[in-house]
């Protein structure tokens, strides 16, 4: 039987929140065996990104990262953000180490290939290093990564962090039982975008079709989504969208996928 491991993304409006954050972090440091954090930021990398007069570019739910926007997201994504999780987690007694992808080669990409959008500095996964990643959490470690990857050919690259969460859990479900759950501020993907207790609590890949031809589905969620079922389809055992209250209450509304 294979060890479990929980790898946990969150994002959102939660990370903008020190208090609704430090509730999340300490429910991830009382979870008991293998686990993995993989955080967002991308609302305070526009911010940051904003104080220094350059302007956020967005389209489809994904950051254009031109050379001074690469600089700003490794700043705060691998820097301020990454090491400020950290230091939380080792202040509630989990031993955490902070990784971006280059940082033993754990995460390998390739800038992303130009079709109808230049989409800059952002990074598509090529490999994950699964045996160096195993070690750590066998060695005792729980591993914090930041959304920023290599090419190793000495080149950073921004790649989105629900992606990144993705491939984790693809690469390493070969040798451990994998659940990726992704958590914000909301209870789960919505009916009714305007209806906050509209969870759908079972979404499967023709529904999730059904609701995005009907425009169900939130720009920002598209590409969350299909990182779930790709996870699901290269063997992730469970997959879940929810509140970060699922962490100690696992009964909460959520939305578990399913192919």
């Amino acid at each position: 039987m294979k060890d479990k491991l929980s790898i946990i993304k969150i994002g959102g409006n939660v990370v903008n929140s020190p208090t609704e954050m430090d509730l999340f972090l300490k429910d991830f440091a009382a979870l008991e065996g293998y686990k993995i954090l993989v955080h967002g930021g991308g609302k305070i990398a526009s911010e940051v990104s904003a104080s220094m007069g350059l302007e956020p570019k967005m389209t489809g739910g994904r950051r254009i990262t031109d050379e001074q926007t690469l600089d700003v997201v490794t700043m705060v994504y691998a820097g301020l953000l990454n090491k400020k999780i950290v230091s939380k987690l080792q202040g509630f007694d989990c031993d955490a180490i902070g990784l971006s992808g280059a940082d033993g080669n754990s995460i390998r990409a390739h800038k992303r290939v130009v079709k109808d959008l230049d989409y800059g500095f952002a990074g598509d996964v090529d490999a994950v290093n699964s045996g160096m990643i195993e070690s750590l959490l066998r060695s005792g470690l729980s591993p914090v990564f930041c959304a920023i990857t290599h090419d190793k050919k000495g080149q950073l690259l921004n790649t989105n962090a629900d992606t990144i969460a993705s491939e984790l859990a693809k690469g390493l479900s070969d040798q451990l039982d994998v659940e990726l759950l992704y958590c914000f501020e909301k209870d789960g993907v919505l009916e009714d975008v305007e209806k906050k207790d509209s969870v759908v609590e079972h979404l499967d890949a023709r529904k999730y079709e059904h609701m995005k031809a009907n425009g169900q589905i939130a720009e920002g969620m598209l590409p969350k989504l299909k990182n779930c079922f790709e996870a699901l389809e290269k063997g992730v055992s469970r997959v879940v969208i929810g509140s970060p209250k699922l962490l100690k209450d696992p009964q909460r509304k959520h939305t578990t996928l399913t192919l």
